[in-house]
């Protein structure tokens, strides 16, 4: 059975998590937002000491593709990468939303379509659709949440599972009696099912030039002239 390590980082909170086949042997996850990259390497360490097991055993390190947090994203990716390139272990890319299906499948192991979504602005978010397989029926896309959403894959009373973080604003449009939701946070130990599978198949990243799937490009603003004006002429404001 493949020992793999696996690293979360496209949402607020870090994540790691290491596994034997389908069993865990150990696992850490941050309290605190955005602490991806002071949290990452401890975590990591963390889970090869509980477990008694080093990173040369390794069979591969799965991480987290996104669409997700830009800056964890690419701290993720970034620390994935130099595990893989310094011991010549394969890379397994997991898209987010995948492992957020393969998580909520797997709670219930219902006969249903798989909806995860991960929040983005105001009544925005990002999705896709898989079957009960975790097969991707539809591409990822950036979606405005409103009453007529989803309405294709409702439309035929089989049932539909929602899953992620945009759950609980997706429930004040989405009344179908078919709907069913699951609150989930992304987390390392959701990508085990999806990463078995890419292991089995060999299907692995390439670990030079693979890249975070980001979907979006990251919102970075500007200051304001006036501001900007200050800051260059070394006043304070």
């Amino acid at each position: 059975m493949p020992l793999l390590l696996h690293i979360e980082t496209s949402a607020e909170f870090c994540s790691v998590c290491l596994s034997e086949g389908t069993t865990i042997l150990a696992s850490r996850e941050g309290t605190e937002r955005f602490t991806h990259a002071a949290q990452i390497t401890v975590f990591v360490e963390a889970c090869m000491n509980e477990a008694e097991r080093t990173l040369a055993e390794l069979s591969a390190v799965s991480v987290s593709m996104g669409p997700g947090s830009y800056t964890g994203l690419r701290i993720g990716l970034s620390a994935a990468k130099g595990i893989c390139y310094a011991l010549d272990k394969p890379l397994i890319g997991i898209e987010t939303l995948e492992a957020l299906a393969s998580a909520a499948y797997e709670l219930k192991k219902e006969s249903a379509v798989y909806i995860p979504m991960i929040d983005a602005r105001r009544m925005e978010v990002y999705t896709a659709t898989f079957d009960t397989a975790q097969k991707k029926l539809t591409n990822t896309e950036a979606l405005i949440l409103t009453e007529d959403s989803f309405a294709e894959q409702l439309k035929n009373n089989k049932k539909v599972v929602f899953c992620g973080n945009a759950v609980e604003k997706s429930q004040t449009v989405i009344t179908a009696s078919n709907a069913d939701f699951q609150p989930l946070i992304s987390i390392a130990s959701h990508l085990i099912g999806p990463a078995l599978r890419k292991w089995e198949a060999k299907e692995f990243e390439d670990v030079a030039y693979s890249a975070p799937f980001y979907f979006k490009n990251p919102n970075i603003t500007t200051p304001k002239p006036n501001v900007l004006n200050k800051i260059m002429n070394g006043k304070n404001i």
